[in-house]
């Protein structure tokens, strides 16, 4: 590969060159979703970026072992340490079992996923099935001397981590300064500092889910999970963190603290990737804020925000338009733009097959595509370019098409393998107007062989049968265009 691959790392602020702790291995861990709720548009941003990240690092030949949790416990309200669990509190409402309301969400966010073109990870770890490992981790930040015991609870203890390490270093924040704008503690709070977290929790009576453990009923705190499941699947240390920009802190930074304070200063991260956010109207799209639109929403249509429905790929193409560390605001005047955008590319594809060499001189663009659209993904995976490559090609196949320009078989061959490279294996868009149970094949001679017989019939002046056939397929929802190289169909 000539140009290798950079990836802003938060940590620094820089992009970086990325090479892995031991090649041809990569561990990648990415926060996944907490489950009590369907997903929505904001999740579907760091799925579909770190989608392209596992698809890019596999193609370049490494064995990558990417690592999403489930969040099933411990992600109290307001991501704060006290209040109820998320799941706890949907269960107590919906009158369920917690692991019920996990389920159900669960199925549903690996349905949109799947519809998303999102390629499963290696292993998909829950909170819930890691209680000892949590416990662990605790006790190693006690046996450390940063954590401390209060009230069956046991809290993180900031200002001491930070007066050997630096609490901060991720988010560019100060201890200083988060003090002085944190109110000061009532004297009725467990913590020492206003900037401790919890480790692990005591259960109230009411409390649902709990665990035994050395200081008595509980369960973990929710920064805990990633930083015991990380270490459990991929090592004290590993290549790339990944997850959503909301997520650097305190989540992120607390994953820091813990891994430092349980491992003698040893960093566990070395690439830490955020995707920034999807806003609506300018502000973040969240659960917790109330102004989100969830994906099955989006395919069927049905909320008062959206003008039609927007199919799966319309929405991947959307996410991957723009760069995954820029805000992406939600409109469906962008969205339709995407799915214009998209059918474009694909209705290039579809020509591919049928285009034939015509000329002994080369297309310097065609030897190029490869080459810029490979720079592209290596500079800290730029998708939108990568996508204006395609359009560039998209260009070409069409003029080809329609006679207006020739091209060697050499570079024939060169653009259909690169064109679909990038498109499908890549950028992973897929085309879905094809029945996925028919073969494309299959249906693409279907199809043709129809429009040979409306030809016949024409030639034969049977006008009343090519109509039939024409309109047959219109009302089928295909697109039949006749031109002066022959007749072209499409699907609307």
């Amino acid at each position: 590969m000539q140009h290798p691959l950079s990836i802003y790392n938060t940590l620094h602020r820089k992009k970086e060159q990325f090479v892995p702790l031991q090649a041809p291995h990569v561990g990648l861990y990415v926060c996944g979703p907490t489950v009590y709720g369907d997903a929505h548009l904001g999740h579907a941003r760091p799925a579909i970026t770190f989608d392209i990240l596992f698809r890019y690092l596999t193609h370049l030949g490494y064995k990558v072992r990417y690592v999403r949790n489930i969040t099933d416990v411990g992600h109290l309200e307001h991501d704060a340490d006290e209040g109820e669990d998320k799941i706890a509190k949907k269960a107590r409402l919906e009158q369920l079992e917690p692991m019920e309301v996990v389920q159900y969400y669960l199925t549903r966010y690996h349905q949109a996923m799947d519809k998303l073109g999102v390629l499963p990870p290696s292993i998909e770890p829950m909170a819930s099935g890691h209680i000892i490992e949590q416990i662990a981790l605790t006790q190693r930040i006690l046996d450390a001397g940063l954590a401390y015991e209060s009230g069956g609870s046991v809290y993180f203890d900031v200002e001491k981590y930070d007066k050997s390490f630096n609490y901060g270093e991720l988010s560019g924040r100060r201890i200083e300064d988060m003090l002085s704008n944190t109110r000061e503690l009532d004297g009725q709070s467990e913590k020492r500092g206003p900037l401790d977290f919890a480790l692990w929790k005591k259960a109230q009576p009411e409390h649902i889910m709990r665990w035994p453990s050395p200081w008595g009923e509980g369960f973990p705190g929710w920064h805990a999970e990633c930083t015991a499941m990380g270490r459990k699947y991929l090592g004290e240390q590993f290549d790339i963190h990944g997850g959503g920009m909301d997520l650097v802190f305190p989540h992120h930074e607390c994953e820091i603290a813990q891994a430092k304070a349980s491992q003698a200063g040893e960093a566990m991260v070395r690439y830490w990737m955020h995707n920034n956010m999807i806003t609506i109207n300018g502000q973040k799209m969240g659960k917790s804020l109330g102004n989100f639109i969830t994906l099955d929403e989006f395919f069927t249509g049905e909320h008062k925000q959206l003008d039609q429905a927007y199919s799966p790929m319309t929405i991947r193409f959307f996410i991957l338009s723009a760069h995954y560390r820029g805000t992406v605001d939600f409109s469906n005047e962008a969205l339709k733009a995407a799915e214009k955008g998209l059918q474009r590319l694909l209705d290039a594809d579809a020509l591919l097959d049928g285009l034939q060499p015509s000329s002994e001189t080369s297309l310097p663009e065609v030897r190029g595509l490869k080459e810029r659209a490979y720079a592209a993904l290596n500079d800290d995976l730029n998708t939108p370019i990568v996508i204006a490559e395609l359009f560039d090609a998209a260009r070409i196949i069409n003029s080809v098409h329609h006679k207006q320009a020739t091209i060697t078989a050499e570079d024939l061959e060169e653009l259909r393998t690169s064109y679909r490279l990038f498109l499908h294996d890549l950028l992973g868009l897929r085309d879905e107007r094809l029945s996925e149970g028919a073969s494309s094949e299959a249906f693409k001679g279907a199809i043709d062989l129809l429009l040979s017989l409306r030809q016949e019939a024409k030639s034969r002046k049977d006008w009343a049968t090519s109509d039939k056939i024409r309109d047959e397929l219109t009302a089928l929802g295909f697109v039949i265009k006749d031109t002066k190289e022959g007749t072209e169909w499409s699907l609307a």
